[in-house]
């Protein structure tokens, strides 16, 4: 993905990477080393309208890294409740794939949980609002 017209050559294109990105929030200063190595534009701005994060992520420590690393713009609420981990943590007394506590609980504000929750995957899929106030679960104007 780090070829320096991709983005160009295909403007609409995106990626949903699951997980929390798997191991990218550890590696993300390698990403940014190697956008600059390669002329690349710096990789918040590379990302920006393009590669994204789920936030299916077991734990705390991995929300809050996520948080830390990734720009909450390209951060996309999601959860596997029941998923794939269907048991409860035995440290926590609540349920592994429960990641809206997690969000809940970030260091995030109230606007930029709104945009996980809800506001970045509303740009991400621009028809949805359309689609949420044929089916009346949105009201207003768009």
């Amino acid at each position: 993905m780090m070829a320096k017209t991709l983005f160009k050559d295909f403007p609409e294109l995106k990626f949903i990477i699951p997980h929390g990105g798997g191991a990218a929030p550890y590696h993300w200063g390698r990403f940014r080393g190697l956008s600059d190595m390669l002329g690349l534009q710096p990789l918040s701005e590379f990302i920006k309208d393009h590669i994204y994060f789920d936030t299916c992520v077991y734990h705390q420590e991995g929300i809050d890294l996520l948080v830390d690393v990734i720009p909450t713009e390209n951060i996309l609420f999601a959860s596997e409740m029941v998923g794939a981990v269907r048991g409860i943590d035995p440290q926590t007394g609540h349920y592994f794939d429960d990641t809206k506590r997690y969000i809940d609980a970030c260091k995030l504000d109230d606007a930029g949980k709104r945009k996980v929750f809800s506001g970045n995957v509303r740009q991400v899929f621009s028809r949805l609002d359309k689609r949420l106030q044929e089916v009346g679960l949105l009201s207003g104007q768009i």
